[in-house]
């Protein structure tokens, strides 16, 4: 589940992302944070069924990209992601600033500058320093099969740690 841009919220934030449409820096960090709550009956749905659920870039991310901005707290950007389905597992695939800006389309999207993805990095630094929270980081320059190798090991060591393990609740 990355953000989906298919629900209205999803739709607001997408015209943003795209540059389309101006939003107030607490508006578009709500609407982040209220298009993940969207999908929380599905995501505890899938989990009770015994489903695996994998999202790409949860909570972690709104918090990271809104307190690089520079005038939010990290307390302040988590507090609406507060109960949301806590991970077992966050993967960090690290890549140095340069390497993402020569990857494809680096740059379409709001906040795709490499001076403000380094306070983001910063960012992510601080939030992994929270020791409740099972964080990974993976070295994303290696190719795409040694990757997807480490991760699929990372994944299954974790599915197996945690089988049995109640739903918990992110930053409770």
């Amino acid at each position: 589940f990355p953000a989906d841009r298919t629900t209205e919220i999803g739709q607001l934030i997408s015209s943003y992302l795209g540059r389309e449409k101006n939003l107030e820096d607490h508006t578009i960090h709500l609407l982040f944070s209220a298009n993940r709550w969207e999908h929380v009956p599905m995501m505890k749905e899938k989990l009770h069924q015994g489903i695996t659920v994998v999202v790409d870039r949860y909570a972690f991310s709104g918090v990271a990209f809104t307190s690089a901005k520079g005038n939010f707290g990290l307390d302040w950007c988590k507090q609406p992601d507060v109960g949301l389905p806590k991970p077992d597992l966050i993967l960090f695939l690290q890549l140095n600033p340069e390497a993402a800006a020569e990857r494809g389309n680096f740059g379409q999207e709001r906040y795709e500058t490499s001076s403000f993805q380094e306070k983001v990095l910063q960012s992510f630094y601080c939030l992994m320093e929270d020791k409740t929270l099972n964080w990974k980081t993976v070295d994303a320059s290696q190719s795409i099969e040694d990757l997807h190798r480490e991760i699929k090991s990372i994944a299954k060591e974790t599915m197996q740690e945690v089988q049995n393990k109640p739903l918990g609740e992110l930053w409770k």
